[in-house]
């Protein structure tokens, strides 16, 4: 073995292995905002970004939790203030509810004061005026009925006239008949009111009627149901209207809306009758 040889393989082997070259590598967006860049004049905005905090999706779900709650409040609060009495306290309700029964009772009191009021009216002066006005309404009625008291309403209006003889008394009559029949309420002939005891008679002079004498043409009004006095009652076949045109007469009934009747009769006092006494059968 050559000496120098083996020095060499000596020294070779005394030599330290050295690994292989790693080549370079670029660093990634991640590491340089990590802050892997050397520090330097930028630093300080390195430093801020890193310590800048980021919004995650938890994040935003818990700001649109905190969104949705203020929207509940306000809600509530709304309702709250709609809501009125329940919003008051237990003392509040038993005071409103106190004074409510006050005031009801009071109100009944009121109105228990009032009904004892009519009452005393109903059992006092409101029935002494309740006969009044009814004693008012019958004297009414019967000073139409008597010819006292003048009249007026809805009726007939007949002009007889006499042209080819003269008209007897009872065919004056039989028209003062039929109007009667029919309902006629208030009666006058020519400026005579005709009652209950009103006569026709023939005389030298003419016909007179309770004493007065009447002159053609005769004028009659009559109040009561146009209908029933005019055609109905008046001018069916062999009629009161039939019996004078057969007496030499003419005329016909005229319905009116308003007829009005002035002249009036003075009723004398029963010399004889009295009132009977009520309940006597």
């Amino acid at each position: 073995m050559v000496p120098g040889e083996h020095r060499s393989e000596a020294a070779t082997d005394m030599i330290p292995a050295v690994p292989a070259a790693v080549p370079p590598t670029t660093p990634s967006d991640d590491e340089h905002a990590a802050g892997s860049t050397p520090a330097g004049p930028s630093g300080p905005r390195t430093l801020w970004a890193a310590g800048r905090p980021r919004a995650s999706r938890a994040q935003f779900f818990v700001a649109l939790l905190c969104a949705l709650l203020g929207f509940a409040l306000v809600v509530q609060v709304r309702q709250t203030n709609v809501e009125g009495l329940s919003a008051l306290g237990q003392s509040d309700l038993v005071r409103i509810l106190d004074e409510t029964a006050q005031r009801t009772a009071d109100l009944e009191r009121e109105a228990a004061a009032l009904e004892r009021s009519r009452q005393e009216l109903l059992s006092g002066s409101d029935q002494q005026q309740a006969a009044l006005d009814a004693a008012t309404k019958t004297a009414t009625t019967l000073g139409i009925l008597s010819g006292r008291l003048p009249a007026e309403g809805p009726g007939i209006e007949v002009t007889i006239t006499e042209s080819t003889g003269t008209i007897p008394a009872l065919t004056l009559f039989n028209v003062l008949e039929e109007m009667r029949n029919a309902g006629a309420e208030a009666i006058q002939v020519n400026e005579q009111r005709v009652v209950a005891s009103s006569y026709f008679v023939d005389t030298d002079d003419g016909v007179e009627i309770d004493g007065m004498l009447l002159t053609p043409p005769y004028h009659w009004l009559a109040i009561g149901d146009p209908a029933a006095l005019a055609p109905t009652a008046l001018e069916i076949p062999g009629g009161a209207m039939a019996a004078v045109r057969n007496a030499g007469g003419r005329g016909s009934p005229v319905a009116r809306d308003k007829i009005q009747i002035t002249a009036t009769r003075t009723v004398s006092e029963p010399e004889f009758a009295t009132p009977a006494p009520i309940g006597a059968g």
